[in-house]
């Protein structure tokens, strides 16, 4: 599960432990981004500081581990490169690549978004909705648009609707707001004693 995790919250984690529980994964490694290309703007927190609440949101779940190979890379963080070291290091691994439907839409302008899709089942998370027969149909057309036919089909899974967005967040502790509810107590404490997004 990629991301820029600027921070890692509530929703994060609950989307990971609904695609684990429905795939059954024996893990599910969280990878923070150095940089992502599609992201212009940057990023508001540091990398250092973004894998130090990865890690601190992970903590207490052994389903989690986090994986620093894309900030270790540095540069722009590419997917396929990522996946192509892991099919490397574990060859005899089934990798699935979380994706939410956000990065549907951008996902045909991912480097080698056909080789991603064969080197791992490609898993979208989909926020139920009363829409959600029509939405999974549109989310599985625009994927296989991108990737062909001739790959495995991506996964739809049905993940619960948390509104709650990284953007929120920033904004909230920007403007000194309580961030309880929103982020695990430690990443609070975390962006507070950082001074992050002020």
């Amino acid at each position: 599960m990629g991301g820029t995790f600027d921070p890692p919250h509530v929703g994060h984690l609950l989307a990971a432990s609904d695609a684990q529980e429905a795939l059954g994964l024996d893990q599910v490694v969280w990878v923070p981004a150095a940089r992502q290309p599609l992201k212009v703007a940057g990023h508001a927190a540091t990398a250092a500081d973004r894998l130090a609440m990865v890690r601190l949101v992970t903590a207490d779940d052994p389903r989690f581990s986090v994986d620093s190979i894309e900030i270790d890379r540095a540069g722009l963080s590419f997917t396929v490169e990522t996946l192509e070291a892991y099919a490397r290091s574990s060859p005899g691994d089934e990798l699935y690549l979380l994706l939410g439907t956000d990065v549907v839409k951008t996902f045909g302008r991912w480097r080698a978004p056909r080789r991603i899709a064969e080197l791992a089942r490609l898993a979208i998370l989909h926020r139920t909705s009363n829409e959600g027969a029509v939405e999974k149909a549109e989310v599985l057309g625009a994927i296989r648009a991108v990737t062909g036919d001739d790959v495995p089909a991506p996964l739809v899974l049905d993940t619960r609707r948390v509104d709650v967005s990284s953007t929120e967040i920033r904004e909230r502790a920007r403007a000194g707001r309580s961030l309880h509810g929103f982020v695990p107590d430690t990443v609070a404490r975390y962006i507070g004693e950082h001074a992050l997004y002020r």
